[in-house]
Parts: structure tokens; sequence; C-alpha cells
């Protein structure tokens, strides 16, 4: 489980395919992000949950899963490619941000960039069968940071990018057409779930 409050970036130094098996290793910008890591240890890249295989002080291995390639941004990154980075919460720590699961709900496009002051707003797609999940005022993780939504339509929904925000995430080269890892609130999945359940 994770708060979407990324600790940093890191950058892809190797990608390899292998028998439908993918193998990344990722050096974090942060050299203390990796202390007291543990083989085993869940770990947010992109807001997406995997393992830590192996790790040194500057580097570490996880493996994806064909599956988990192919449904999220992974098969757009290359060698060299920033990504986000957090790891997993601990017990008794503050809740900030908000919960994020790391289970990546769909693959989604920037169509809008703007400017407002020293904020970026940014509007995304927002695919029909996800419309319910997503509401203004609420919480969405991109790429794995937590952000508030704006505003909603029946197609589309933004979010706004303080200065924190676009000085510690890969969220500020976001262009329009850039695709970012979704995953909506898990609070209104339940909820969402529920009525239909009462429904039939």
């Amino acid at each position: 489980m994770f708060s979407g409050l990324v600790s940093g970036t890191g950058k892809i130094t190797s990608m390899e395919m292998k028998q439908g098996t993918i193998t990344l290793v990722i050096g974090p910008t942060n050299p203390y992000f990796l202390s007291q890591a543990q083989v085993g240890d869940s770990i947010a890249i992109d807001g997406t949950c995997l393992t830590i295989e192996n790790f040194s002080d500057r580097q570490f291995t996880v493996t994806l899963m064909p599956q988990t390639f192919a449904k999220t941004t992974f098969k757009d990154r290359r060698v060299g490619s920033l990504v986000n980075l957090e790891r997993s919460l601990q017990v008794g720590l503050r809740l900030e941000g908000h919960i994020v699961t790391g289970h990546v709900d769909e693959v989604v496009q920037v169509i809008s960039r703007r400017q407002n002051k020293n904020a970026i707003e940014l509007v995304f797609n927002l695919p029909r069968r996800l419309a319910g999940q997503v509401v203004a005022q609420g919480s969405v993780a991109i790429n794995g940071v937590s952000l508030t939504v704006m505003t909603v339509t029946k197609d589309t929904f933004s979010v706004g990018l303080i200065p924190h925000t676009q000085t510690i995430t890969n969220l500020d080269g976001l262009q329009v057409g850039s695709r970012v890892n979704l995953e909506t609130d898990i609070l209104g999945k339940y909820v969402i779930a529920n009525l239909k359940a009462r429904e039939n």
C-alpha cells in the first residue's frame, strides 16, 4: 500500500526482455531512497506495485509479468526514462495523500496542458468504464502521484501540479499526447461495486 507521495524519481538503467520476462534495473536519483531496503519489499514505480529482487546502494532490480508490461506505460519506457518512485507505507506514520494500491486501472493520455501562474493544469481522457470512479475534489494517482481532481466531464478530467510536484516527479515533462498510468480511488471502487451488487 502507498500514499501517492512519491519519494523522488529514478532512471531506468537497464531493460531486458527474455522469454516473456521483463527485467528492469533502476537507479534512484535520491541517494537515500534505498536505505533500509530489503529484498522482497514492495515499491511503486510510476504507480505500479513491483517487488525489489536485488539492490545495491545505487540501483535495484524488479521483474514485470507480461500482463503488467502490456497494461501500463512500461511498454513506452526506454533506458534513460525517468520514473516516479515510492516505498510502501509504514504502519504508525502519518497517512498523507490517499490510499494507493499500485494497481493501474488504465493508461490515459494528456489532451491539454496549460500554465496557470505557477501551476500546470493537465487534462486527461477518461475511459467510460472509469467515469463513476473519478469525481471533482476526489483523488487519483497519475504515474503514482496523488493528485486532487479539479474538474470532470463525461470523458475528461483535470488536475493541477503545484511547483513542488513539478520538481520531485516526472509529471512536469508531460506534454499533449503523453501516456500515463491512472489509478482511481479504491474507496470509490468499493462504493460502486456495492451499489451494483444491490441492483442485482
